[in-house]
């Protein structure tokens, strides 16, 4: 999932882009509120980060800039310690929550979660393929009642591809929502992730979910036949191939 985390003092940003990224997420900062605003008009948050005290623009006016342009993206709002009347404001202008300054990382972790639980409704709560589940809430994989123990980062690349499953999606998709919007490394760790998860999952339980499609990016696989039965539908898989 891809957060936008709006906050001028840099310390502070970087500090939840490194706890949000060693949970899986892909992160952009931005350091001002027309900033921020051009960020949430260029990409599809899942949720926005958003301090109320910001350069050029503050975090109400962006907030009720959102919703006018309407921009339903779950906002967290990060409040001055007892600003009740801030707390209000914020959430009168369209924020969803908010936590005061300073604040436990555990706790904005818990809040946040809770925002994507609700923004999720329409969405299944494990998302599955065959016998592969995933729960987001939980941060959990299971292979019918065997736990999947991934990284991170592995989680995020399963879960993104999960969410678009059986759908060829090619791997700037995949760079772009698993890490971050400046992201200028080397784009092979794509393949990187994708051969872990193979050997976690698709060579310990001898199968393919995840389908190299040469030339446009990988599928993961929602069911084949003998899953009809208990997942209600399958999908064919296509041409490709594992690499």
């Amino acid at each position: 999932m891809r957060l936008l985390v709006v906050e001028d003092e840099m310390a502070m940003a970087e500090s939840l882009r490194a706890g949000l990224e060693a949970e899986g997420f892909a992160v952009d900062v931005a350091g001002d509120g027309e900033e921020a605003l051009w960020y949430a008009a260029e990409v599809d948050y899942d949720a926005i980060i958003l301090d109320l005290m910001l350069p050029k623009v503050n975090g109400f006016v962006v907030c009720r800039t959102l919703r006018e342009r309407e921009n339903w993206v779950p906002v967290l709002m990060l409040t001055a310690k007892d600003g009740h009347l801030d707390e209000a404001e914020g959430l009168d202008t369209g924020a969803d929550d908010y936590l005061t300054k300073p604040f436990s990382f555990v706790v904005l972790l818990a809040r946040l979660r809770a925002l994507l639980r609700r923004r999720g409704r329409e969405r299944p709560t494990v998302l599955r393929a065959g016998p592969l589940g995933l729960d987001p809430a939980r941060r959990e994989v299971h292979h019918g009642d065997e736990p999947v123990a991934l990284t991170a980062k592995e989680f995020a690349v399963l879960e993104y591809l999960m969410r678009r499953a059986g759908d060829v999606v090619p791997k700037p998709d995949i760079l772009a929502n698993v890490w971050d919007f400046n992201f200028d490394g080397d784009p092979n760790i794509v393949e990187v992730y994708i051969r872990s998860l193979r050997r976690k999952i698709d060579e310990r339980f001898d199968r393919t979910f995840i389908e190299t499609v040469r030339g446009a990016g990988y599928r993961l696989i929602v069911a084949t036949e003998g899953d009809e039965a208990t997942t209600g539908a399958g999908i064919e898989p296509g041409t490709g191939s594992r690499s």
